[in-house]
């Protein structure tokens, strides 16, 4: 059965996930603070994390911060909801590797639908390795890892479905339009294309890093592109 941990200190919007969740025929647990979920991730690492960033002690950006510096969490998909709706609070959402960003009140069918998509796309990724190389860029699908020049780079999974994409469709320009759909699989029209900078931004960072090499380029007024 499909596990969904959600994470709030508010216990009336943590009781209203955990109907919504269980409604939908998911098994859910339930953590009121971050040292809880903690606790719960140790026994058992669910499908999905639904995290609130306004907490008490260890806010929901530390907390997502220090799961993604776990190898055993890199891979976990991650949804804020929160009340922080700025464009700086969801870039800085995403950056601390949050896969997905919901705004309080959120409508119950939004919360659905990003959920079963976050889970689509596990589903989907657990079928079938893929190993691509573009000259010394190497991606591993199994892994989660990036191989450059012998040197390994661990990725979050939606950091990880990014650059497949980018690489299976390598020296197309692609629009953030087109990513939200074909990455994030929002419908057409859908999605902020925020979500797909800030992506692009970390994904860079961990990749270039040190390299001397650029592998993602801007193609501006289109979107982004990887050459071979």
């Amino acid at each position: 059965m499909t596990h969904i941990l959600a994470v709030d200190d508010d216990n009336e919007v943590l009781q209203t996930l955990g109907r919504v969740m269980r409604h939908e025929s998911y098994d859910v647990q339930l953590a009121s603070s971050a040292h809880e979920a903690a606790q719960l991730l140790d026994r058992r690492i669910p499908d999905v994390m639904i995290l609130d960033i306004i907490m008490p002690e260890v806010d929901g950006i530390t907390f997502c911060r220090q799961l993604r510096r776990d190898p055993r969490y890199v891979a976990l998909p991650i949804l804020f909801l929160t009340a922080k709706g700025g464009t700086d609070d969801i870039v800085n959402g995403l950056d601390a590797g949050a896969d997905d960003y919901v705004v309080k009140p959120f409508e119950l069918n939004e919360l659905r639908a990003r959920v079963a998509a976050l889970l689509r796309r596990g589903t989907r990724e657990k079928t079938g390795s893929v190993m691509l190389q573009l000259s010394d860029l190497k991606l591993d699908s199994d892994t989660y890892q990036v191989v450059i020049r012998d040197e390994p780079v661990q990725l979050t999974s939606t950091e990880h479905r990014l650059l497949r994409y980018l690489m299976e469709h390598a020296n197309q320009a692609l629009s953030p339009g087109h990513l939200l759909q074909m990455v994030w699989e929002y419908p057409q029209g859908t999605g902020d294309p925020d979500l797909v900078r800030a992506h692009v931004r970390n994904l860079r960072a961990k990749i270039e890093r040190n390299n001397g090499r650029k592998y993602i380029r801007t193609i501006h007024g289109v979107g982004y592109m990887i050459s071979s």
